[in-house]
């Protein structure tokens, strides 16, 4: 079995190095633009007094580098060619998330609001798939050039996991929807010009059928963001919605009217094996800056390298690193393959499942350990681990949580799921 990569897909990584090298890395040099990766980061980014939300310069400058990707040809990789995309892989995508994360730190490439050269472009696909005509006209390509943004309301105060069972109604009047109740952890709302929010439109709780997607504007009368919630990880752009007799027409709709949690759940696999694949990225990234430094810091007259309760963590990590590599990426490719047959991704679903828990599980153990070695230091903000840690940390919990993941697993091997 081989297991190389293809040849057009390191190539491309390479092209990705010179591009960073040459276009992202002077930007991150000047003007200062250092101060949102080092020790500064939390606060440069943040805007504490405009409640805790990004700062503008902070993401003026990211929209700088997506025009530069863009502009390169890099941004739009994983889209249809007809979108000026590259129709990327799945194995494409692994691939390159790993590569950018085990990069380290970077405007290249910063998953505090999946920020990519490389962009994971979530909404697009959705408008391409399910968009009306007029919806795609509205905010396709518009969203790609930042001139429209999109937040996505699905989890509830009193609901996450468990969507089904969401209290958000939304019932025809005159012939518009008005819906009414809450949603939680609207990423990227702050900024939004439209929230993707899912509603019951009939059926009753509980029952997957019933859910329709709307594409409310967020400048829609009772349509409010009273305040954000500050999290592990700052800045917050998570904001509390909450929809008061907000209308919206028919042709807000999109995909089917009562297959919202299809639309939802279009990506969930391809999203959850690019993250597990950027926790390999970034734990390999925080065991080799581990290892380098045991080799070069001496205590008690021998590096730190020479020593067993350095070694074999480290040991463990690598092999754990290796091992969920090479799950993810042939995961990748039965997903791709079964994409390219049609199938469903079902029969895989726990495969992917398996390669998002442990590969968030792993980050979070590495930038743990990398403390430990670098000791005080490591413990500083001085160096980005804790950084690391508090990012990924969320993602055993957000795309499903880890016990959600888990839960996949033991239904395939446990004969549950038919």
């Amino acid at each position: 079995m081989d297991f190389s990569l293809p040849p057009a897909l390191t190539t491309l990584l390479g092209e990705l190095d010179a591009f960073i090298d040459a276009e992202i890395a002077p930007l991150q040099e000047q003007d200062d633009n250092q101060r949102f990766f080092d020790h500064r980061r939390e606060f440069a980014r943040t805007d504490v007094e405009g409640g805790g939300v990004p700062r503008r310069e902070w993401e003026e400058l990211l929209a700088e580098v997506r025009r530069r990707a863009d502009a390169a040809g890099f941004l739009r990789y994983s889209l249809p060619a007809e979108l000026g995309g590259r129709d990327g892989s799945n194995l494409d995508m692994a691939v390159i998330r790993e590569h950018l994360a085990h990069r380290g730190l970077g405007l290249h490439n910063d998953l505090q609001n999946e920020h990519s050269v490389v962009g994971n472009l979530v909404f697009p696909h959705l408008l391409h798939l399910f968009g009306t005509p007029e919806q795609k006209e509205e905010l396709l390509e518009p969203s790609l050039r930042g001139e429209r943004g999109l937040a996505f309301g699905l989890t509830e105060p009193d609901h996450g996991s468990d969507a089904t069972w969401m209290e958000t109604t939304a019932v025809r009047r005159d012939g518009d929807w008005v819906i009414n109740g809450g949603k939680r952890w609207n990423t990227g709302v702050h900024s939004a010009t439209h929230d993707l929010v899912f509603a019951r439109t009939s059926g009753e709780p509980g029952h997957a059928r019933g859910i329709t997607a709307f594409l409310v504007p967020t400048d829609s009368p009772g349509f409010e963001v009273p305040f954000f919630w500050w999290t592990f990880n700052m800045p917050s752009d998570h904001g509390e919605v909450t929809l008061t007799d907000v209308r919206v027409p028919h042709s807000a709709i999109l995909g089917a009217e009562g297959e919202g949690l299809a639309v939802a759940q279009t990506f969930l696999h391809e999203n959850r094996i690019r993250q597990a694949a950027s926790g390999v990225g970034a734990a390999q990234y925080c065991i080799d800056e581990s290892v380098a430094y045991a080799k070069r810091r001496v205590t008690f007259g021998k590096p730190l390298a020479e020593r067993q309760a350095i070694q074999f963590p480290l040991v463990e990590l690598a092999t754990e690193a290796e091992l969920v590599r090479t799950l993810i990426r042939k995961t990748a490719v039965e997903l791709d393959e079964l994409t390219a047959r049609g199938e469903p991704a079902v029969s895989i679903g726990h495969r992917v499942s398996m390669c998002n828990y442990r590969g968030n599980r792993l980050v979070c153990e590495a930038a743990d350990r990398a403390m430990q070695v670098h000791g005080g230091m490591g413990y500083s903000r001085h160096l980005p681990f804790e950084h690391i840690y508090r990012h990924h940390r969320r993602y055993r919990i957000t795309e499903g949580s880890e016990e959600i993941q888990m839960r996949r697993v033991a239904g395939a091997l446990f004969g549950y799921l038919k």
